[in-house]
């Protein structure tokens, strides 16, 4: 189809090195895809996908059956819209277990959980979002456990220390997702953030808890991660220093055994 080829290669297959440009941009319109499966609902028609790609029906439904026959898409036979499929669960495992993070915190996380008597997270930095990649829970919780997730970075005390702390081109990526009034608060209050032993965040959105969270850093001092503790609302600032301090001393334990070998 001469209009799908068009569309499809739009990001260099013209010139030069064309077979190599127009595989990257084939790639790249494919992880486009998967991101936009990742918002809002779990399915999605196969329009709404192409308006928000700014690619054409054509380019999405093929890059789309690809990417189920992989399994790293699946489509709802009783509607034909599109969600994420079983193979990114599978690749994510992977990724955790391979994780430096978590095996420096292992040895850690259950006694900080005990201690504080409080639901401990550690998460990193995903694009604009801030990812769970590790929680255990306290009795706080209650009766219900909320799974892990990923939330937009500045939504959240974890993902506020991550941001202030990365490169520029990683921060505007984060203020680019945000609304102009979490904007210019991120802007003025980034600094502050940077420099603070930790970040304290009562629940400023439905379904999200206060939470006191510090910078983890790897054995060079790199920010690589936030150690967060769930803590209940209202908490005075005596509660919320001393469960810092606590959060504080498990990111210095573990921290410089990451990247030290």
């Amino acid at each position: 189809m001469a209009g799908e080829g068009n569309g499809d290669e739009a990001n260099g297959s013209t010139s030069g090195n064309g077979s190599a440009r127009g595989g990257l941009g084939t790639i790249r319109n494919a992880v486009r895809l998967l991101d936009l499966l990742a918002e809002g609902p779990p399915l999605h028609h196969l329009t709404d996908l192409a308006a928000r790609s700014g690619m054409s029906v054509p380019t999405v439904h093929r890059l789309l059956r690809s990417l189920v026959q992989a399994d790293y898409a699946v489509q709802d036979p009783a509607t034909s819209r599109y969600g994420l499929g079983p193979q990114l669960t599978r690749l994510s495992k992977h990724y955790l277990a391979r994780s430096a993070i978590l095996a420096a915190l292992a040895p850690f996380v259950v006694a900080l959980r005990n201690q504080l008597a409080a639901t401990i997270s550690v998460y990193v930095l995903a694009g604009r979002e801030v990812m769970c990649i590790d929680q255990v829970d306290g009795d706080d919780r209650g009766p219900f456990r909320r799974s892990p997730r990923a939330l937009p970075a500045l939504d959240t005390a974890a993902g506020r220390v991550l941001a202030a702390h990365a490169a520029p081109e990683v921060w505007a990526e984060v203020l680019a997702g945000a609304s102009p009034e979490t904007v210019e608060l991120a802007e003025t209050h980034r600094q502050q953030w940077a420099s603070a032993n930790h970040i304290h965040l009562p629940a400023i959105v439905a379904d999200h808890v206060d939470e006191v969270a510090v910078p983890l850093r790897d054995a060079e001092a790199a920010v690589v991660a936030a150690l967060a503790a769930d803590v209940p609302a209202g908490a005075d600032e005596a509660h919320v220093r001393k469960a810092a301090a606590a959060l504080e001393r498990t990111a210095v334990s573990c921290g410089r055994s990451i990247g030290n070998g």
